[in-house]
Order: structure tokens, then C-alpha cells, then sequence
């Protein structure tokens, strides 16, 4: 794996962001695992304990989904101009901004000021671009969010009503409409600190289900965000190739754990188009 240069944010939003991941995850895992934990399953009961390793095993999995992220350098800074197919029939285009070639797929980035491969976006909460070494890590980092805020959230709606001292309407205000817990007030500082962390998991749940669907959508479609906006289609080699393309050619192992080695089909220059991906196949038959 070829390292960042520079991991650090490159703007404010993007270090502002990038530290309420840093500072969130750490505090929500505390929560859960802690607090809520204990308080649901009797301590070293087997539920606890099964529990208590899930929540591990999905804390790992976003710690190291997101380091790989940060850490993987997947811009054209890679040795690729020896390649010989370097021509525009095949893709290649001149990059104005890098004044160099740009192999077919990428994508120039203003913020990381380099043209990344496959480029899909610029993440704000990771301070990068996803691109086709990254792309895994990031899809995986998403999964894990999800299933952790979904996780959570479940627990936390059993461990906070029986905190909680109903009062009709009150307590219907302040769950609906969150900011209501800062004009009315919550029964203890702490309870309030807790009825945080709970809607912070459940905003959490929303927004990574709807990018994991959007995200997904276009791993199943062999697409990139910037590809889809330009409606291109050529890279659509079937669902189970197109998941190959991105979590490597161990699939069904890759989701397990970010440190799984699974080798990527394609270098992040030369690609497979459904038209000579039929051909291929219909040779090999």
C-alpha cells in the first residue's frame, strides 16, 4: 500500500468534521459498551459478554476501515506513466491543473490538489478523496457505522425509557424535536448528556443509511458518484464483478476485517469495459 504524504486535513470543514468522527466514535463506543451495556445484560452474563464482543469487533472495524482510508494513497502519484496505452482513444486526458496525463477514470481533486484514480468523491469526514485503493475501506467504514449507530440506537431507546419519567407532552417534545432538551431542560445533567449521545445515534442511523444505500447503489451499478452524474455506463460488468472491482478478489472475506488482504482486478489505469468483458467471457467459454 503506497502512504499519504500528507494526511491532514487540507481545509476547515474538512478538520472540523474529521474531529467530530474522532471525537464521537470514541464517546459513543464508551456509551454503549459502558454504560448502556451493564445496564441492559448482567455483567459477565453470556449476553454481556456476546455483546460486549460485537461492539469490539464493530469498533475495530471502523478504526481500521478508517485508517486505511486516511492512510492509502490512491492519487496518480502512483508510477504510472511507463504504461503504453497512454492515449486519448483509451481514455487518457491531459490534466490542466496536474500538467500531466491523467489515465481514464480519474479525476482531478481541487482540495487534494492531485488527480485521483477512479475517483468517487472528496470525504470530508476523512480529510481525503475515495478512490480505487481506498474505495473498500470506505464502502466497509460506511457498513460499520450504520451497524453500530442502528446497534446502538436500539439499545439506547431500552436503557433511556427506563431513565426516563414520562410526562405527557413534554417528553414527547423533546424526543421528536431534540433542541427542545436545551429550552425546556432534562430530569439531571447526566440524563441530559445521555438523551445527547442518543439522538447523536440516531441522526447517526439516518445519514449513514441513506450513503450506504446511495453508495452501494453504485458498487452493485460498477459506478462512481462522478461517473453516475455523467451517466456512464460501460464499467457495469454485473453485480458480483462489480463488487470484485472494489472489495478485491476476495469478497466474501473482505468485509470481515479491513486487515484482510483481497488484490484488486484492475491497477487504477487500465479497465475492463462491458464490451470487452463479454468478449473475454464468451472466449473463455
Amino acid at each position: 500500500m503506497f502512504i499519504r504524504k500528507k494526511i491532514w486535513p487540507r481545509t476547515l470543514s474538512d478538520f472540523l468534521s474529521m474531529t467530530f468522527i474522532l471525537t464521537i466514535v470514541p464517546i459513543l463506543y464508551w456509551f454503549e459498551l459502558w454504560v448502556v451495556l451493564p445496564a441492559i445484560h448482567e455483567y459477565g452474563s453470556l449476553l454481556y459478554i456476546i455483546n460486549f464482543l460485537f461492539g469490539n469487533f464493530i469498533m475495530v472495524n471502523i478504526i481500521g476501515n478508517f485508517t486505511y482510508i486516511i492512510l492509502c494513497d490512491t492519487s496518480t502519484r502512483r508510477d504510472i506513466m511507463s504504461i503504453s496505452a497512454a492515449n486519448t482513444k483509451n481514455g487518457w486526458r491531459l490534466c490542466a491543473s496536474c500538467e500531466t496525463l491523467a489515465p481514464p477514470r480519474s479525476w482531478h481533486c481541487p482540495i487534494c490538489n492531485i488527480c485521483i484514480l477512479k475517483r468517487d468523491h472528496h470525504c470530508i469526514f476523512t480529510g481525503c478523496c475515495i478512490g480505487h485503493y481506498n474505495h473498500r475501506y470506505f464502502i466497509m467504514f460506511l457498513l460499520y457505522l450504520f451497524v453500530a449507530t442502528t446497534y446502538g440506537f436500539c439499545y439506547n431507546n431500552m436503557f433511556l425509557w427506563s431513565r426516563i419519567h414520562f410526562e405527557f407532552p413534554m417528553s414527547i417534545i423533546k424526543i421528536i424535536f431534540p433542541l427542545a432538551v436545551f429550552i425546556f431542560g432534562f430530569d439531571g445533567s447526566i440524563n441530559q448528556f445521555y438523551l445527547l449521545l442518543y439522538i447523536v445515534s440516531a441522526v447517526g442511523m439516518l445519514y449513514t443509511a441513506v450513503l450506504c444505500i446511495y453508495h452501494f447503489y453504485l458498487v452493485f451499478n460498477g459506478n462512481v458518484a462522478n461517473e453516475n452524474n455523467k451517466n456512464i455506463c460501460i464499467y457495469n460488468l454485473g453485480w458480483k464483478q462489480n463488487i470484485k472491482e472494489v472489495l478485491g478478489e476476495r469478497w466474501y472475506l473482505a468485509w470481515l476485517l479491513p486487515y484482510i488482504n483481497s488484490q484488486l482486478p484492475h491497477n487504477g489505469v487500465i479497465w475492463d469495459t462491458l464490451s470487452s468483458w463479454q468478449y473475454t467471457y464468451s472466449k473463455s467459454k
